[in-house]
């Protein structure tokens, strides 16, 4: 089991009521799905926030980060990048701008 680092949007981590960076046990290979699975298990009032209730698809305006590397489009079973899975990292879920 590993400790994994998440940073939230600052409206994510008002709802979870939590300040700052956050540590979650993820057990097994340490990929999207296992950390929001993870994430959601801790933090249930963000169930539907980051993907959608039915289907567990990323919501559009929702970006995932590591190691200054988009992971947005990845398959959520991909192993994430080592220097995450060991807590090196964070894996930063951030709100994408859209403008127009």
């Amino acid at each position: 089991m590993g400790m994994i680092r998440v940073v939230l949007p600052a409206h994510l981590r008002t709802l979870a009521r939590v300040n700052g960076e956050l540590s979650l046990d993820v057990a097994g290979p340490v990929t999207q799905r296992a950390v929001l699975d993870a994430l959601e298990a801790r933090y249930p009032m963000l169930r539907g926030t980051i993907r959608d209730h039915v289907t567990h698809t990323r919501r559009p305006f929702v970006r995932f980060f590591a190691c200054e590397q988009d992971l947005s489009h990845e398959s959520p079973d991909v192993p994430l990048p080592d220097t995450v899975a060991s807590g090196a990292e964070p894996l930063l879920i951030i709100g994408a701008m859209a403008g127009g």
